[in-house]
């Protein structure tokens, strides 16, 4: 379930705001000042950010603008600040969505379903996922379960190349035509094998094979299918 932060001094609101979002299928948790929502920020994991703009102890726009430079989560503005000037202050503070006040809880639901489908559609778009490996293409990360795996520039270029061509019978020659960068950085061939060899070592274990060398040809990235034949290089 998605968890909502929900910045708003109103304790009756915010405690409205928590009963239909928990009736809705999500995970909400109230703040009713930025010191409290910093510290939940910080130490938590959240899916979306609903935010008021007048706080106690600061202003929501300058807040939404930390935000923004520390994370990519959504934020919708929750707000009676409704001229058009306040609505553009919150967009480019880098809000996904605007909601003035007074509200109907059924179209705020609606739009947060649209904010986070739309979200979760992008994020997936950076993402290259196969059996237990994760690769996060915006952070350059790669995860093997739930630990995160250490692999050297080259061997991340490899592992990427072989997650967008799944299938596919990768020769020598494509792979090192990829390998080879934009600054005239080149991976020959006795290298290519090395670190094929190392990327193997790294990501299979007993369940998963993912790579399959084609003798005199190349190599093919099968997934999370157990390896039928050939053999390691």
């Amino acid at each position: 379930m998605e968890r909502i932060l929900i910045i708003e001094d109103d304790e009756m609101l915010n405690a409205g705001l928590c009963y239909n979002m928990q009736a809705a299928g999500y995970i909400p948790v109230p703040a009713y000042d930025l010191k409290t929502a910093r510290e939940l920020l910080h130490s938590q994991r959240w899916d979306l950010i609903l935010l008021d703009v007048n706080l106690p102890d600061g202003n929501g726009y300058a807040f939404a603008g930390q935000i923004r430079r520390d994370s990519d989560v959504p934020v919708i503005f929750l707000t009676a600040q409704d001229m058009d000037e306040d609505m553009v202050k919150g967009f480019e503070a880098g809000a996904d969505d605007y909601i003035t006040k007074p509200f109907n809880i059924k179209v705020v639901l609606q739009r947060i379903r649209a904010v986070l489908n739309r979200c979760g559609k992008a994020k997936a778009a950076e993402e290259l996922v196969c059996g237990n490996l994760r690769v996060n293409l915006s952070e350059m990360t790669v995860q093997k379960g739930n630990s995160p795996l250490a692999l050297t520039p080259t061997e991340y270029k490899l592992l990427k190349t072989f997650l967008q061509n799944p299938g596919q019978v990768l020769t020598r020659e494509i792979i090192l035509e990829k390998l080879w960068d934009s600054e005239g950085n080149f991976v020959d061939e006795h290298t290519l094998t090395i670190n094929v060899s190392r990327l193997r070592s790294k990501i299979s274990d007993a369940q998963y094979t993912y790579i399959k060398t084609v003798y005199g040809v190349g190599y093919q990235w099968i997934g999370d299918r157990e390896q039928i034949g050939g053999g390691n290089e």
